[in-house]
């Protein structure tokens, strides 16, 4: 999806540094069959790769050892991070992680993989059965890990962040309840320029008149809009106006060339709300209904959406990330791409409140709010404002390692 890049996407709360996101398609055409399986990929996500906050004790990301530099390659330089080499034994919790949970995020990368990893992928393939020792042993002697540092070489403040692909309901053609739409681009819109404002969109005979015909499908809370325009993908249950319910995904298509800003961050100004969660937003547009607009106004971006078909097999996987891969929940991140490029197998660790955990992700996606040497988001799954995918992305905000894991020269 591009995450926002819009790519998929930011959802932590909508502060500043909000992501907006893009992700992949498809739904419910078999009714009952398909809700079964999306049950199955629930628990899935629930008891392997979704990520779970860690009970027993996790090494501090502060007391990480110092970086020890190793023989060549030494240091590689980024446009936007310097990676120093170090040993396998200085990343924290190494040798604990199942290895096996990412395996099928990394072949997935294999799809379209980084240069210099072809090789490596024909390698791969075979090892999604082998043993969690040949597993680990194959990434020990092919990979370096190297310490993801600033550009300067400084270390690093890393954030971790979390977002998802919202589940909502729709409808094919407005209702009396369900009156918000989800455009497709408009006929001449240009990549990079600006076009109307979210207001002018909503105000405008002139907009209105160039999207015309462009709904998609049309939402009951414009909130849920705006969530999914800022995860820059997501699944719809559509009823369509034969009374069927089709499961789509919406995955991101343009958007308008307008500026992003949070709607968090204009009621944390105004005093309206105390944390820019989404849980407080919808609490003040329930108790303000006059001002709703004003708030949605001032994110002047939005987002165009192309619907894209969601088998019953696609549906256990996420949307397609920046690399042009279905992510993996609790596998996958969105990187700065000039840090870190897609494709490559990265070692996570953070400590916080919401996750701790040491594991082996892949750069498979990025945002338009992650930018800089160590900042990624964490790709959590699918769900309702209920489920555990939500409440994960929605809470996720903490310290950050990485470690690039890169082909050693042969």
């Amino acid at each position: 999806m591009v995450h926002h890049t819009m790519n998929t996407r930011r959802i932590s709360a909508p502060s500043a540094s909000s992501n907006n996101r893009v992700m992949d398609s498809r739904g419910w055409g078999r009714g009952a069959a398909w809700v079964a399986a999306l049950a199955i990929v629930g628990s899935l996500v629930a008891c392997g790769s979704a990520p779970v906050v860690v009970s027993e004790p996790a090494p501090s990301v502060a007391s990480v050892p110092a970086v020890r530099p190793v023989p060549a390659p030494g240091v590689q330089q980024r446009a936007r991070s310097r990676w120093v080499a170090v040993d396998w034994q200085d990343l924290p919790g190494w040798g604990q992680d199942a290895l096996h949970e990412a395996w099928n995020a990394l072949l997935r990368g294999c799809e379209k993989p980084a240069p210099g990893f072809e090789a490596l992928c024909a390698q791969a393939r075979p090892l999604a059965i082998g043993s969690p020792e040949e597993q680990r042993a194959w990434v020990q002697q092919r990979l370096q890990p190297y310490r993801v540092v600033e550009v300067d070489g400084r270390a690093p403040e890393g954030l971790l962040t979390g977002y998802y692909e919202p589940v909502l309901e729709a409808s094919r053609l407005p209702t009396a309840t369900q009156r918000v739409p989800l455009y497709a681009p408009p006929p001449g819109l240009v990549n990079g320029q600006a076009w109307y404002t979210r207001q002018q969109i909503d105000t405008s005979p002139e907009a209105q008149a160039a999207l015309r015909g462009r709904a998609i499908a049309w939402l009951a809370d414009p909130i849920d809009a705006l969530i999914l325009q800022i995860q820059g993908s997501g699944r719809l249950l559509v009823r369509e106006p034969d009374g069927r319910v089709v499961p789509v995904r919406l995955a991101y298509a343009a958007h308008n060339g307008q500026p992003y800003q949070s709607v968090g961050r204009w009621l944390l100004d105004q005093g309206a709300i105390r944390e820019a969660s989404w849980d407080a937003i919808k609490a003040w547009a329930r108790q303000n209904p006059q001002r709703l607009n004003d708030m949605l106004w001032s994110n002047p971006r939005t987002v165009f959406f192309r619907e894209e078909a969601l088998s019953d097999f696609d549906a256990f996987f996420g949307p397609r990330g920046a690399q042009g891969v279905a992510l993996t929940p609790g596998r996958s991140i969105a990187v700065d791409p000039l840090s870190i490029p897609y494709g490559t197998p990265v070692w996570l660790a953070t400590q916080g409140p919401v996750l701790n955990t040491q594991r082996l992700v892949l750069a498979q996606d990025t945002g338009g709010a992650i930018q800089g040497a160590v900042r990624a988001d964490l790709f959590t799954g699918w769900g309702g404002w209920n489920d555990e995918a939500f409440k994960l992305a929605a809470a996720l905000k903490q310290p950050l390692q990485l470690w690039a894991l890169w082909p050693k020269v042969q």
